[in-house]
């Protein structure tokens, strides 16, 4: 039965609701943590599982003399973190049979064409299936024959300037790899371009401050990011160039965290991220705090202390959006996310007219990491495997649409709540951050905030959508352009996209009666290796009839994919944004109206 709390009764005062067992998780790692801290490169706990890691430094082409230097770099970071790294540059190791063993196969420095048809094909299945892939530096200057590695990678090598100092920018300080490296980063190395932007496809961790160097021709450029990839993982970086950086700590962790994330030893949410506005990333400007205790505001980082109290965003009301931010908490400590409650000076009625998200390591079911406070439990299964221990960074989203409240940790989904309460609305607004009392002490940082609009399902064009032989291009809803065949190629594995309409035959779509979308008159739109997961790629293959080439075409301009039961969908608004499946959520890119 769900439970609620009236204001005639107080929902918690400050040091209520503790437990004194041991934490669901980790909290027996508090003491291994603080000594990590001290080393030169963080150790992982020493109880998570052993994993292995495969490093392949083939190149075909420009050979990089530092290789030597990253292999060993990465066989210390295993030996002092718990896992054990293989090297070779013998690509008869991309057989199935032998990846199996790998939670992760790093490209360090590949140049070239170096895996044929059935290695290629080996690899796709060990990413798809839940495998790891990190690429480091060159590795972007690798197989620019195989679309899936395109993809897989993020973006491909063009160019680049002589060797020297820049400025990096920090976007993401939640992920493993970054969460150690300040707002910026001056450091020297080889500055990758690259031939499109991955922006709209992927996380993005770091970027380049092109003012900071000469030969930067990007404007926006991303240097470091990471992205699902159907059921595994793709971190990349362009660092990487220079002997030096295999002897720098910062960089070491940097490679450290890309690989724990790839070979799912810690979490993070890499899902393409687009059109948020910042609340909070250092400034608090706009920021009130109600009731007792407060929070410090250090390097970016706001830190609970005293309370109960609440610090709120009372500079907006908010209706419909999708609030993310990142917080940290180092024990059994205890914190919330508010939403959805009027303008006022009292946390008490915050917590009593609106919605708590909670954090807190160990409580009944409904009152720990997930849940909405004293009312739905989270699932507990994804929750777990989801979170990330105490002493390391999570990421939440609240997606708020009408009365309904999701809950995303690190990118997996593991609340799904609707109000039915009359006496209260999601749609009041207002967003705070609880500063419990004393000795809670819970970290917050990169709050961000993207409205969503709540436009009116799009009117069925005639003829139907779905009717047979109806043949015209697919223009998406939020980015006023086509569905599109990238290149114009009829090849197998060539990637769907967005593109400026312009009438040509990559961008004609005819619905047949099996429910095919077919271009060219032969060739399917097709979910990657039947893929299931969320940013599964989509691209076109040779019509076969099985149910990842089959769609139906909704009334309301969502498509959805048969096979996957989820939506086709882009993460961004740009020529060349890549198309992907992902749960149907009514957004903008996923809707699609016939041209």
């Amino acid at each position: 039965m769900q439970r609620q709390l009236t204001p005639a009764a107080p929902r918690r005062t400050a040091g209520s609701d503790r437990k004194t067992s041991v934490l669901r998780r980790l909290s027996v790692t508090a003491v291994a943590l603080t000594a990590a801290a001290a080393t030169l490169v963080p150790a992982i706990p020493a109880q998570a599982a052993a994993f292995k890691v495969l490093v392949f430094s083939k190149t075909a082409g420009f050979r990089h003399d530092t290789i030597p230097n990253g292999i060993q770099a990465i066989r210390d970071l295993g030996s002092a973190n718990d896992f054990t790294v293989d090297a070779t540059e013998d690509s008869t190791a991309f057989s199935t049979s032998n990846l199996a063993q790998y939670k992760a196969v790093v490209f360090l420095s590949t140049t070239g064409d170096v895996l044929n048809d059935s290695q290629q094909s080996a690899f796709q299945t060990y990413v798809d299936g839940g495998g790891g892939y990190v690429g480091v530096h060159s590795a972007a200057d690798t197989e620019y024959n195989w679309p899936y590695y395109g993809q897989l990678v993020g973006a491909w090598f063009n160019s680049h300037p002589a060797i020297q100092q820049a400025t990096v920018r920090t976007e993401d300080r939640a992920h493993a790899a970054t969460s150690h490296i300040g707002a910026t980063w001056s450091r020297s190395d080889e500055w990758y371009n690259y031939r499109t932007n991955p922006r709209p496809n992927v996380r993005v961790l770091q970027s380049l401050d092109e003012s900071s160097y000469s030969g930067g021709s990007m404007g926006d450029h991303p240097i470091t990011w990471c992205h699902p990839q159907s059921s595994g993982r793709s971190f990349y970086t362009g660092l990487g160039h220079t002997a030096a950086s295999y002897s720098d700590t910062a960089f070491r962790t940097l490679l450290l965290g890309g690989i724990r994330y790839a070979a799912k030893a810690t979490n993070a949410d890499c899902r393409p991220e687009t059109g948020y506005t910042t609340l909070y990333n250092g400034s608090t400007t706009g920021w009130s705090q109600a009731g007792p205790g407060s929070f410090t505001n250090s390097d970016a980082t706001l830190s609970s202390q005293g309370g109960m109290g609440m610090l709120w965003y009372s500079a907006k009301e908010f209706r419909s959006y999708s609030l993310k931010l990142d917080w940290r908490m180092t024990s059994d400590f205890n914190s919330g996310v508010i939403v959805g409650f009027p303008a006022t000076s009292d946390p008490n009625t915050a917590l009593n007219t609106g919605y708590e998200v909670q954090i807190d390591a160990s409580d009944s079911d409904d009152k720990t990491t997930g849940a909405i406070y004293g009312v739905k439990s989270a699932d507990l299964t994804a929750r777990n495997a989801a979170l990330n221990p105490p002493g390391q960074w999570n990421t939440y989203e609240l997606l708020v649409e009408g009365e309904r409240l999701q809950v995303f940790l690190n990118g997996t989904k593991i609340n799904d709540f609707t109000n039915a309460d009359s006496a209260r609305s999601l749609q009041q607004g207002y967003i705070g951050i609880q500063n419990h009392g004393s000795p809670d002490v819970v970290s917050f940082r990169n709050i961000r905030i993207k409205e969503l609009t709540t436009a009116s399902p799009t009117p069925t064009p005639s003829p139907s959508p779905s009717s047979p032989g109806t043949t015209s291009a697919l223009r998406g809803v939020g980015s006023n352009r086509c569905l599109d065949v990238s290149g114009a190629s009829q090849a197998n594995g060539a990637l769907a996209q967005l593109w400026d309409c312009n009438g040509q035959a990559n961008q004609q779509w005819t619905t047949t009666s099996s429910g095919e979308l077919r271009v060219y008159g032969n060739k399917c739109l097709d979910v990657s290796g039947a893929g299931t997961a969320d940013g599964t790629a989509v691209l076109i293959w040779s019509c076969n009839g099985q149910n990842n080439q089959k769609w139906r075409l909704n009334s309301d301009g969502s498509i959805t994919a048969i096979g996957a039961n989820k939506c086709l969908n882009v993460g961004g608004t740009a020529n060349g944004t890549r198309a992907q499946i992902w749960t149907c959520n009514g957004g903008t890119g996923q809707r699609w109206t016939r041209v």
